[in-house]
């Protein structure tokens, strides 16, 4: 029965400082490396056939801690912008207080959690699954479907994308979903790739 594990990068330093950060290559804050090191633990019992990041840092050492904790740094390891965080355009690197004082909280809140309006210069949800699941279907279910356990470190909306289309999920069930930082998401899968059960760890 294969195994698909989604985790989310531990908190950045823009986390901590409630930025927006998109796609500016950020590191992990001392607690983002702490939550990286705990998620290793609570994967301890699981043997990984390949893993895939994103080609931000924050993502790229989030999986490096978690290999190094569980002793599987050997593994085939595949980087794609595929599975980067969506692009917020002229967003990022803003305050999100102030953003909302700027525009509004109303603006703000369609711009972060509607399914398909763009912020200014940069992705909606809509633009960044059109890139997560051709990827996910290309790259990383066939390897699922041949039975190998496999490991995704990426970021909130990359992964709300992928868990949209694992789950179901509507339009509308989608834009409530929130994926914590540093939680392994575990997924079951059937021999024909159908998800059984999935669970935080």
């Amino acid at each position: 029965m294969p195994k698909l594990v989604l985790l989310r990068h531990g908190e950045s330093q823009w986390n901590l400082e409630n930025r927006f950060t998109g796609w500016v290559d950020v590191p992990l804050s001392p607690k983002g490396e702490q939550e990286a090191k705990a998620a290793g633990q609570k994967l301890a019992e699981t043997k990984f056939d390949r893993a895939y990041t994103s080609v931000l840092k924050r993502a790229i050492d989030t999986l490096a801690i978690v290999l190094n904790v569980i002793g599987q740094s050997d593994i085939p390891i595949e980087n794609d912008k595929a599975l980067n965080e969506r692009l917020y355009g002229e967003l990022q690197g803003l305050n999100k207080a102030e953003t909302a004082q700027k525009y509004g909280e109303q603006q703000v809140k369609i711009w972060r959690r509607s399914y398909d309006i763009r912020p200014p210069g940069g992705e909606s949800l809509k633009d960044t699954a059109e890139r997560v699941l051709p990827y996910w279907e290309r790259n990383i279910r066939p390897h699922l479907l041949a039975g190998k356990n496999i490991l995704i470190a990426a970021h909130g909306n990359s992964l709300r994308a992928l868990v949209m289309q694992l789950d179901q999920l509507s339009q509308a069930e989608v834009l409530e979903l929130n994926i914590p930082t540093g939680a392994p998401l575990l997924y079951e899968f059937d021999k024909a790739g159908n998800v059984i059960n999935h669970r935080y760890l």
